[in-house]
């Protein structure tokens, strides 16, 4: 795919501001930016259950117009390809995750005590939310180049960089032993991801026993402890 049709930094910057501003005063009807900002969004969520349900080429703007209750014409003037509007759903949604990541970055307390409000914060974000983070991996090989890249960075930025911030905290301080942080942050994110699984749901339904899990298997490991005993 071409890079002509990426969400530019400015253009993504006026649809923050237009989100955040509201006019105080009397009761009025529907400001221009306003009717702007609902359309926007329920196209942006009418994508994300779309291209949830279907593979990216399976999804038509027909489609996401139908489900946005949005004119085609609406929906072209703020995208203007299908490919604008997966990609700015994407970076949207991995800018949000990233800001909510960093909080367990930024926290006080032991490795284990961020990891665990990391995975918890993830866990108890909505399915669609959760969900719509997957699909830089199943659909990136629908992009090609800068684009590519652009999505690729971002993914790494919001979420196994990270991960990867608090395992080079634990590294320095000795409460984890010496490896590659990197490495670690992969292994850790494959089971957080493992741990969404239906499966595991039915396992443990309370995320909070979840959390627990996959911090134990990842900084302790499966093996029991008389196992390791009669080893030694």
């Amino acid at each position: 795919m071409g890079n002509g049709s990426y969400l530019s930094a400015d253009r993504a910057a006026a649809i923050f501001f237009l989100l955040s501003y509201r006019p105080v005063g009397m009761f009025c009807p529907m400001a221009p930016q306003d009717r702007f900002v609902a359309t926007h969004s329920r196209i942006i969520d009418a994508a994300k259950t779309l291209f949830l349900e279907r593979n990216f080429a399976d999804v038509t703007m027909d489609q996401v117009a139908n489900a946005a209750e949005a004119t085609k014409g609406a929906l072209y003037h703020h995208f203007s390809s299908k490919e604008e509007l997966y990609l700015a759903m994407l970076h949207a949604d991995l800018a949000e995750k990233e800001e909510i990541f960093r909080r367990a970055v930024a926290m006080e307390g032991s490795c284990r005590d961020r990891l665990a409000r990391l995975t918890l914060d993830y866990f108890n974000l909505p399915h669609t939310a959760r969900e719509v983070i997957t699909l830089v991996r199943r659909d990136i090989n629908v992009f090609t180049g800068e684009t590519r890249e652009r999505l690729v960075r971002a993914y790494q930025s919001a979420l196994p960089e990270q991960v990867e911030a608090i395992l080079s905290d634990g590294v320095a301080s000795g409460e984890l032993e010496a490896a590659d942080p990197r490495l670690l942050s992969w292994s850790f994110v494959a089971l957080v991801e493992i741990s969404l699984s239906p499966h595991a749901g039915r396992v443990f339904p309370v995320a909070a026993a979840k959390v627990d899990h996959v911090l134990n298997l990842f900084l302790s490991g499966a093996a029991s402890r008389r196992g390791v005993l009669q080893r030694a």
